[in-house]
């Protein structure tokens, strides 16, 4: 797989693997023996661009990384800090405080058996703590060595300017897809001024968009997904417009939903790398498959104007997991 560069020096492959749904969120873990298998798969494709967070799990999905990176020294590595929560417990709280970022960056780099890691993000912003006081104890895990880079996840066109001038920011990780293109607005422009990377989570539509789910029963116990908003029984059935129009354009182009949607981000920049994520090597195939399709500018144009058309029904999280976005 070909590499894309993030920020003004992180190479990495030009998709990376979210790593999340293997430890929670998305129905039972996945034992580590198939997780491993999959994370396996994955660098054999050529992906060396792993995402993490020290709250899936919660630490769970840093300590399956760790006996993956354990026999694997070049893979790149982001994990993130700052969302606090209890196992068992989705209700979180925000914690950006210097004294935190220290803390839990050690406690991070002990999970995953490393003393440095790659990308290290701030995973939600709390408004109420300066970014200024964030960024500069993140400058000093820098300087010791600890961590490579500087990331921002859900931010603000206004706090990343803010961050940035403390020190430069790498990477910012937001939501971003064809029913989730509200970082085109401000976001992207400013990183792209910036010369920032972006990292867009969640590629597929937790899934929806490449056509699986029609219903909230679709869903097995435990996938967090049946409670979001736009998974509402009326929400699912009136997005379907969207999920249409890229069926289009996958039927003409022969290859999947998920294809589309990924060749589709690619096609926005050099410095952008999707994460999918996926519990399933035939999935994995598929999405890694996007990086070698090449959709025309019509395709891309009909993607654009006909889903940016659409009113898509529902917010992308509950109310407690819309704290820190867009902070």
């Amino acid at each position: 797989m070909q590499q894309r560069t993030l920020g003004q020096s992180l190479s990495v492959s030009a998709q990376g693997l979210g790593c999340m749904g293997l430890s929670e969120f998305y129905g039972p873990a996945t034992p580590d023996k198939e997780a491993l298998t999959l994370l396996e798969k994955a660098w054999d494709l050529g992906v060396d661009f792993y995402d993490s967070a020290d709250a899936y799990g919660p630490e769970l999905n840093e300590k399956l990384l760790s006996k993956f990176i354990n026999t694997h020294n070049d893979v790149k590595i982001a994990t993130k800090f700052g969302i606090v929560r209890k196992p068992g417990q989705y209700a979180r709280t925000i914690n950006n405080q210097p004294d935190y970022v220290r803390k839990a960056c050690e406690a991070s780099l002990k999970r995953l058996g490393v003393d440095y890691i790659d990308l290290y993000y701030v995973h939600r912003i709390n408004p109420k703590q300066p970014i200024e006081d964030t960024m500069t104890a993140l400058a000093g895990l820098v300087q010791e060595g600890k961590i490579g880079h500087i990331g921002l996840c859900e931010v603000s066109a206004n706090t990343l300017r803010k961050a940035h001038a403390v020190h430069p920011v790498t990477a910012v990780q937001t939501e971003y897809s064809l029913w989730s293109r509200e970082v085109e607005q401000t976001v992207l422009p400013c990183c792209r001024e910036l010369g920032i990377g972006f990292v867009p989570y969640s590629p597929l539509g937790r899934g929806y968009l490449t056509g699986t789910y029609h219903q909230a029963s679709d869903f097995e116990d435990g996938d967090f997904r049946a409670s979001l908003p736009r998974f509402t029984k009326e929400n699912i059935a009136a997005n379907q417009a969207v999920v249409d129009v890229i069926q289009t354009v996958a039927t003409a182009n022969h290859c999947t939903p998920a294809q589309v949607c990924l060749a589709w981000l690619m096609a926005k920049g050099d410095d952008i790398v999707p994460i999918p994520g996926t519990k399933r090597i035939g999935y994995l195939e598929q999405n890694v498959a996007s990086a070698e399709i090449t959709l025309s500018n019509a395709d891309i144009k009909l993607l654009d104007e006909q889903t940016a058309q659409l009113t898509i029904v529902g917010e992308r999280y509950t109310e407690e997991g819309m704290k820190g976005l867009n902070a």
